[in-house]
Parts: structure tokens; sequence; C-alpha cells
């Protein structure tokens, strides 16, 4: 199974694994899933370590650098399929961010791990709720 990460799953994934709940965790372990990130994902935890809403150590570029060593994962890059999508998209949020991670679930035939519940209850993106 391919599955992308919405921001804040991969930030628990790595530093706050009580937060996923046990399906999501366990999905996660799993040697065959997939996971994928979006580079909007690398963008918004940089603008949240500046904005002061999440905290990372050391600093936020040497967070996401170490991540994506220990982890292994996918990376979705943002097409100009998945710029149109995330405008035409009925999401119920304005959001950049969750506009560009369920046109990349589209785009990219991905099952979305999220907590947000403007994504999970997106009728056109296939999640795994965080719940």
């Amino acid at each position: 199974m391919k599955h992308l990460l919405d921001t804040h799953i991969w930030l628990w994934s790595v530093d706050a694994k009580e937060r996923l709940s046990p399906q999501v965790a366990t999905v996660l372990d799993d040697p065959a899933t997939e996971p994928w990130l979006s580079a909007a994902s690398f963008w918004e935890i940089m603008i949240l370590s500046q904005k002061k809403r999440v905290t990372i150590n050391p600093d936020p570029e040497g967070w996401i650098r170490s991540a994506l060593r220990i982890n292994a994962f996918h990376e979705a890059p943002i097409t100009r399929e998945v710029a149109i999508l995330s405008r035409t998209i009925e999401l119920g949020t304005e959001d950049p961010v969750d506009r560009f991670l369920a046109a990349t679930a589209i785009v990219y035939d991905l099952t979305l791990v999220t907590a947000d519940e403007h994504l999970i209850s997106c009728r056109q993106v296939r999640t795994l709720a965080n719940r």
C-alpha cells in the first residue's frame, strides 16, 4: 500500500509516536507500506517552525534532513497536474498545504494518512484517519 503522510502525521511518526492511532502506527510499521511525502510538507514544517507553532530540534532544515536519513520515503513532486487539481478539488478549506496534499494523493493514487477533518471528509481523497 502506498501512503502519503500529512505533515503532522510525519512529525508525529518521528517525534511523537504516541499521538498516532494504533491503526496508523500499525500501517506505518508494516514493511509492505510504501510511505510518501509531498514537498509541501517540507515547506509547511519550515513555516510552522518560523511561526513558532511547532518546535523543531535542532532546527527545521536539520530535522528534515535527519528524518529523511532515518526513514526512507518516496517524494511526490508538485507537478502541474497537482497544482491544477489543488485549486479545483472540493475540499472545504483554502489551506494551501491541505489542497496540495489532497491533490497529490489523487494524482499519485496514494492513501492520505491524516487527522485533518477537512481531508478525511473529502470524498475525492482516499484517507486513513488518525483517530
